[in-house]
């Protein structure tokens, strides 16, 4: 494998990680971000409340994650 490639895996790892939607929502929240400032809107409380969105939808993710993972075990 290439350094190149590497890298570039390496880069995609580490803004992707495991959750690609949590990066399409930070993505979109950068961009209405920046739509709103552009038009002149404040836009200081975009990030702050995407960020808590995106953990607890995260958080569900894994929370359903687990429970399914738990059904059918003999305990």
């Amino acid at each position: 494998m290439s350094t190149v490639v590497a890298l570039l895996r390496g880069v995609w790892d580490f803004i992707v990680g495991d959750d690609w939607r949590t990066a399409v929502g930070v993505v979109v929240a950068l961009g209405l971000t920046a739509l709103l400032a552009r038009a002149g809107a404040a836009a200081w409380w975009v990030l702050p409340v995407a960020a808590l969105g995106l953990l607890a939808l995260s958080i569900l993710r894994a929370a359903r994650g687990a429970s399914r993972r738990g059904r059918g075990v003999a305990r």
